[in-house]
């Protein structure tokens, strides 16, 4: 068994705008949509297709880890991951965001570049782009202002305000880590050999949900819905690509409120951007379900990048100002 190595499944469905967040979602399509659900959920894999064509061909040669290796190396990429974690709140980069409709010639619905930057008690994305038109300089500023204004907060623990959003933050980030160790039972996971991804040998390994395992929670139980495949770095233990596919519907609510249709695909993919630090440079989703009485789809791509560490909230305080005094704009580059 490699049951630590489902790490994906932390990614796809915390850092997911579709999953974690769909059913404050607009509405895409309408509920008598049955032909698109079944166009769409034809097409989904096209995506993936063209991403896996960027690695090498698998290595069938590779000579399978003995179980107590399995054990060792599925352990160190946990602890990797949470490491990874911490290390994240002390960047900001840069995210292209990409809306666009299903099919083999996708059109464009909505194009966003952002500047992601921590505040001390989450995130905060800065609009640098929108439809390749770059934001106004006084809203630039503006949002700069505001990020300075998140960051003083931080630094006034007694502030009631402070109370309440370091407390929202270190709940979703306990929530997080809950789930990246529930990963040691919610998947059986089979090697399946090795390949050479972007220059790095990768150790190739397909899970699928783990019929002893007992979900407390609604993030947990999604993992029961899906089988995935992961790549991890042979040398640093650090999880390189994966894909998931949903493969029963997931409801919401009793299916009240929702319903995420089997079809998913979910990939995603991570690089080193410091000695030891490993961060997302690309998550793709294609997934259809419905809202109460009205069934969506959404196809979305996000390609992080530039990232670059600004500290705890004192050292990040320090830049924006000097930022905010220097009036200079940064507007990146997808």
């Amino acid at each position: 068994m490699f049951r630590p190595l489902s790490i994906f499944i932390v990614g796809a469905f915390l850092a997911l705008p579709g999953l974690a967040s769909w059913l404050g979602s607009p509405e895409l399509g309408d509920s008598s949509a049955p032909d698109v659900r079944a166009r769409t959920l034809e097409s989904l894999n096209e995506g993936v297709v063209t991403d896996n064509a960027r690695s090498l061909p698998q290595n069938s040669q590779s000579q399978a880890p003995s179980d107590a290796e399995i054990r060792d190396r599925g352990e160190k990429l946990i602890e990797n991951q949470h490491r990874d974690d911490v290390a994240i709140e002390q960047y900001e980069r840069i995210e292209h965001q990409v809306d666009r409709t299903a099919g083999a010639n996708p059109r464009v619905l909505e194009d966003k570049l952002y500047r992601v930057v921590p505040t001390g008690t989450g995130t905060m994305k800065i609009l640098l782009k929108e439809n390749n038109k770059a934001t106004d300089p006084v809203i630039y500023r503006q949002q700069l202002q505001t990020w300075r204004e998140l960051l003083e907060l931080a630094l006034k623990p007694e502030d009631s305000r402070a109370k309440l959003a370091y407390a929202k933050w270190q709940k979703k980030k306990t929530d997080r880590a809950e789930l990246v160790d529930a990963t040691r039972e919610a998947f059986l996971t089979k090697w399946i050999g090795q390949e050479t991804l972007n220059g790095r040998l990768c150790d190739i390994l397909e899970l699928n949900p783990n019929p002893s395992f007992h979900p407390h929670t609604i993030f947990q139980d999604a993992m029961t819905h899906v089988t995935a495949k992961i790549w991890v770095d042979h040398e640093e233990n650090q999880l390189a690509r994966a894909e998931a596919h949903v493969t029963r519907d997931m409801a919401f609510g009793g299916g009240v409120l929702g319903k995420l249709y089997r079809g998913g695909v979910f990939s995603f993919e991570q690089t080193e951007v410091a000695p030891g630090v490993w961060l997302p440079i690309r998550y793709q989703y294609d997934f259809m379900g419905r809202k109460f009485l009205f069934t969506f789809e959404q196809h979305q791509y996000i390609e992080a990048s530039q990232y670059h560490r600004i500290g705890p909230p004192k050292e990040a305080l320090a830049l924006v100002e000097s930022e905010i005094a220097s009036g200079k704009v940064v507007y990146g580059d997808p």
